[in-house]
């Protein structure tokens, strides 16, 4: 009898454990944003870089100002975010046209604070990280925890695009303020937060204490700066240490690239998806 019931409960963990993968794996098929890889980083460094291009390009080039470039690419972002929450998984034109709305308002919100209405990038930027760190916090108490890639429940999904949308905005004041109040420049700014991300990647990948969430946000408040001082160094001009080239056909240029990496990556992933879809619906 013991041997038959130690079988049993083999048997019983087994199942568990099988039920659970299945049970993580379809979570997983049902979240509505993509899973942190090294392309979706590649992404959304390429998506923070035209938020900036094109920020700028409106407010500045096209001569509308940082209120009435926020208004449009506000109304931008509503939709994208309408047809993002409507949808019942994830959806990679979608979820990115979402992202690059975050970027490209967050870019023209922040110039607006730090010039138009005069608060300066050091007391933008302490206020936007407050409002980020308050946003997560926020998110803990009510959820009991912080999620970055299986966003499937609508409360976690508001909080998801509120601190994108927030930590964006903060990424561009940050940008200003390491490459101007600091006197950094744009390339050195740069290279100050592709060194901060360098960190928390190793952080990711050997650290044990420091939870995976916690490093997901820090990475991606991180890469909007990173954007942005690389978006200021394409087309700022020469004597403020840029490139010099102009807003709007970089900013197609980086917007098509983007366009590209989705696509390739989400036909060479199809295959993948189809199989697991397959598995999970015969189950």
């Amino acid at each position: 009898m013991e041997h038959v019931s130690g079988g049993l409960n083999v048997t019983r963990s087994a199942s568990t454990y099988s039920n659970n993968t299945y049970s993580s794996r379809q979570e997983e098929l049902l979240s509505k944003v993509p899973q942190a890889t090294a392309v979706f980083w590649i992404v959304k460094i390429l998506a923070t870089t035209v938020g900036e291009t094109g920020g700028d390009a409106l407010s500045m080039t096209l001569n509308l100002g940082y209120a009435v470039a926020t208004l449009i690419f506000l109304a931008f972002f509503v939709i994208t975010l309408t047809l993002q929450v409507r949808g019942d998984r994830y959806h990679p034109a979608i979820y990115w046209a979402v992202v690059v709305a975050t970027t490209t308002v967050g870019t023209t919100m922040s110039d607006f604070l730090d010039r138009t209405a005069g608060l300066g990038y050091v007391a933008s930027s302490a206020l936007l990280l407050a409002a980020v760190l308050l946003i997560l916090a926020s998110w803990r108490a009510v959820a009991g925890r912080i999620e970055y890639q299986h966003i499937v429940r609508p409360r976690d999904e508001v909080f998801y695009w509120l601190t994108i949308l927030v930590s964006n905005t903060l990424g561009t004041a940050l940008g200003d303020f390491t490459a101007t109040s600091l006197g950094l420049g744009f390339e050195h700014g740069s290279l100050v937060f592709a060194g901060l991300l360098a960190v928390v990647a190793i952080a990711w990948r050997v650290g044990k204490r420091i939870p995976v969430s916690v490093l997901f946000w820090a990475a991606y408040v991180l890469t909007r700066p990173l954007g942005a001082t690389l978006g200021d160094t394409l087309t700022k001009p020469l004597a403020e240490g840029g490139l010099a080239l102009e807003r709007i056909p970089a900013s197609l240029v980086i917007l098509g690239t983007l366009a590209a990496v989705v696509v390739l990556q989400h036909w060479l992933g199809r295959g993948a998806r189809d199989v697991a879809t397959g598995s999970a619906r015969y189950r």
